[in-house]
């Protein structure tokens, strides 16, 4: 398996790289929010790499970070995520807004990601926040955005006001500092 590469990077063509190590031009998916790190064509990178290997073929995609490469590959044992949901996912959030999601049960938040319907991301929030719980955030005191978004809808708001106002909110404060500050969001739209 290919987990790392060094090399030049030789072109970028939309969401694929060209990345030369020692003569041999790897091609790696990546997400927009990862091509915006690299440097320019010429210059020296480093992305770490996942393989998927598959009876057509085989395909790399590529993380500025080995947090974000290990994220995609929790995220890849759920149930119907295969690489390109994966990437989707990873492309519409960042790392810590998923792992965020999925350990406060925040199912809604991953429904940005194209191809990510309400049913889906349920089912991602299940199998995963046993595999996530503590990674990279921590959660003791934290009520959870799921409870917010709950209180908003059972309010009248739309899925598109709550989950604006819900991404400014501070997942540290308590659950109803939380909701009296949506509100006062929503109230001064």
């Amino acid at each position: 398996m290919i987990g790392r590469l060094r090399g030049v990077l030789g072109s970028q063509r939309g969401e694929i790289v060209c990345i030369d190590v020692a003569g041999v031009g790897y091609e790696v998916h990546m997400t927009p929010r990862d091509l915006v790190s690299l440097p320019g064509v010429g210059e020296e990178v480093v992305v770490h790499v996942h393989t998927n290997v598959r009876d057509d073929g085989i395909t790399l995609y590529g993380f500025a970070s080995e947090g974000d490469r290990d994220l995609f590959r929790v995220l890849l044992t759920a149930g119907g995520v295969g690489p390109k949901l994966a990437m989707a996912i990873l492309a519409a959030l960042p790392a810590a807004e998923v792992i965020r999601a999925v350990t406060m049960g925040d199912a809604d938040a991953l429904t940005v990601a194209a191809g990510v319907g309400k049913r889906g991301a349920q089912r991602i929030v299940l199998e995963l926040a046993p595999k996530l719980t503590g990674k990279e955030i921590d959660l003791t005191g934290r009520g959870g955005l799921a409870t917010v978004r709950q209180a908003l809808e059972g309010l009248g708001y739309t899925f598109a006001e709550i989950s604006v106002v819900v991404a400014e909110l501070s997942p540290d404060d308590p659950v109803e500092d939380q909701i009296r500050t949506a509100l006062q969001r929503l109230g001064g739209r």
